[in-house]
């Protein structure tokens, strides 16, 4: 662990590879688990104004769930997530084939809305727990994730190089700069 700025980082980030495998997994992280997505209060906020443009990029179950739940709920645990259909598929999957997509994200590869997901599947298998003076930054490892790990290896991609992007949405570019350093100076040391 080390810490940058505000937050506490596991070194697991700079060591562990991964490059998502959409073709070998199918978006199994989308439809399997005990949960909804994790939501931030004002990810909520935001899922409560884009759902009428999102809607239509959805399936009949999915707007089902969201239409009986709400387009967020309160987990178990008493933090925001996103609904669930039958307690399995998040209400926001849609299907291309056999492989899971996330219909919000359609709607901003079109540009219908411009927010892309919420922040928490973006930046997977990275999880952020945030406490009152400081947030966790650490690798989430699920089994069904180990084709990602094997063409990350392959591929000589760190995780933190794969969510690049989120890790900028979610702590900025100077946050992520600084990262970079560490990383390097990781590979080095290695």
């Amino acid at each position: 662990m080390f810490q940058l700025g505000k937050t506490i980082v596991s070194e697991e980030i700079l060591e562990k590879e991964f490059v998502c495998n959409l073709s070998a997994c199918q978006g199994a992280c989308c439809v399997d688990g005990d949960a909804g997505a994790p939501l931030s209060k004002e990810e909520t906020i935001i899922l409560d104004e884009i759902y009428p443009k999102v809607k239509p990029f959805l399936r009949k179950e999915g707007i089902e769930a969201i239409e009986k739940q709400g387009t967020w709920i309160k987990g178990e645990d008493g933090e925001f997530e996103t609904p669930l259909i039958n307690e399995q598929d998040c209400a926001y999957v849609i299907f291309d084939g056999k492989t899971a997509l996330c219909g919000i994200e359609q709607a901003y590869n079109q540009g219908i809305i411009s927010w892309k997901k919420p922040v928490s599947c973006h930046l997977y298998p990275i999880r952020v727990k945030d406490f009152s003076d400081f947030s966790a930054v650490n690798y989430h490892k699920w089994d069904i994730c180990s084709p990602a790990c094997s063409l990350g290896k392959e591929l000589e991609v760190p995780v933190y190089k794969f969510v690049k992007e989120a890790l900028v949405r979610k702590f900025g570019e100077e946050w992520y700069l600084e990262l970079e350093k560490v990383g390097k100076e990781y590979q080095k040391e290695k």
